[in-house]
C-alpha cells in the first residue's frame, strides 16, 4: 500500500524520525520520494542548486518547508560546498541516518560519433557525478558513526547499452560500480550503499515526450519509490552492493 493513498506502511515506520539527505528532490521522482518520506515522519534535508525554486515546488505540492523539511544551496561541482550542504543539514535535523541521489538527466543523440562533448559532459555531471559528490561528503560521516544507508539511481541501461544513449548509460554504468565500491568501503562499519536501476519511469515529461508508447509497460513511480525505501530500511539490513532492477510488470 502507498504511504500517500492509505496511509504508511510497517516499512515507511521505519523512517520515524529518521533523517533523510535528497539530492534531486525536485524531479518526478524525487518528489514523490519527498512525499512519502514527508507522511512517514522522516526528517528530510534537500540539497539544491536552486533552493528558492525548489522551495516554492514543494510548497506547492503541500509540504511545509520547516523544522522537518529544510532546504540547502549547493553547487554539486565543488565538492566543499555539498560538504558545507550536508553539515548544514546535520546541524539542522541533529543526524543523518539516509542519503537518496535522485538527480539525474537523459539526452540521446544518433550515434557514438554524433555524441557531442557537450552531451557528454552534461551526462557525466547530472547523472554520475552530482551522485559522487554527495557519496563523498557523506560517506565518512556514515562510516563514522557506524550506521547509514545510501540509495543511488542507476538506470537499466547502466547494464547494456544500447544505440543513440551511450553518455547516458556510461553515466550510469559508473553510478553502478561506485554504489558496489562504496558496500565494499562499508562493509564492517555499518554504512550499506545500494542502487535501484529502472526503466523507463511513467512522469509526465516521459508521457509529453513519448506520447505513444504504452504506459502500462512504464515503472510506477510509487513501485519505484517502494524499491528505494525497502533499499534503505532494516528489512534490508542485509543487502549491500545490489543494483536492483525495477523494470516494470507491464
Amino acid at each position: 500500500m502507498s504511504g500517500v493513498a492509505g496511509g504508511t506502511t510497517s516499512m515507511e515506520r521505519d523512517f520515524q524520525d529518521r533523517t533523510a539527505l535528497l539530492c534531486g528532490a525536485s524531479g518526478a521522482l524525487g518528489g514523490a520520494l519527498t512525499r512519502r518520506l514527508a507522511a512517514a515522519g522522516a526528517r528530510i534535508a534537500a540539497l539544491d542548486r536552486k533552493p528558492e525554486r525548489l522551495t516554492e515546488e514543494l510548497v506547492a505540492a503541500g509540504l511545509a518547508v520547516g523544522d522537518r523539511l529544510s532546504v540547502h544551496a549547493v553547487d554539486f561541482a565543488e565538492l566543499a560546498s555539498v560538504e558545507r550542504g550536508v553539515d548544514a543539514a546535520v546541524a539542522r535535523h541533529g543526524a543523518l541516518h539516509h542519503v537518496f541521489n535522485v538527480a539525474g538527466a537523459f539526452g540521446m543523440a544518433d550515434s557514438v560519433e554524433a555524441t557531442s562533448d557537450e552531451l557528454w559532459s552534461k551526462m557525466w555531471e547530472a547523472n554520475f557525478r552530482t551522485t559522487l559528490q554527495v557519496c563523498r561528503a557523506v560517506a565518512p560521516r556514515l562510516k563514522r558513526q557506524g550506521e547509514g544507508t545510501i540509495v543511488n539511481v542507476g538506470s537499466r541501461g547502466a547494464l547494456r547499452g544500447d544505440a543513440g544513449v551511450v553518455a547516458y548509460s556510461v553515466a550510469k554504468a559508473a553510478v553502478v560500480r561506485l554504489t558496489e565500491s562504496l558496500a565494499a568501503e562499508g562493509k564492517g562499519n555499518g554504512m550499506r550503499a545500494n542502487c535501484v536501476l529502472p526503466g523507463t519511469i511513467d512522469t509526465p515529461a516521459n508521457r509529453k515526450a513519448m506520447p505513444d508508447a504504452d504506459f502500462s509497460t512504464w515503472v510506477e513511480l510509487d513501485a519505484l519509490v517502494d524499491a528505494m525505501l525497502f533499499l534503505a530500511s532494516p528489512a534490508a539490513r542485509a543487502v549491500t552492493g545490489a543494483a536492483l532492477p525495477v523494470y516494470g510488470a507491464g
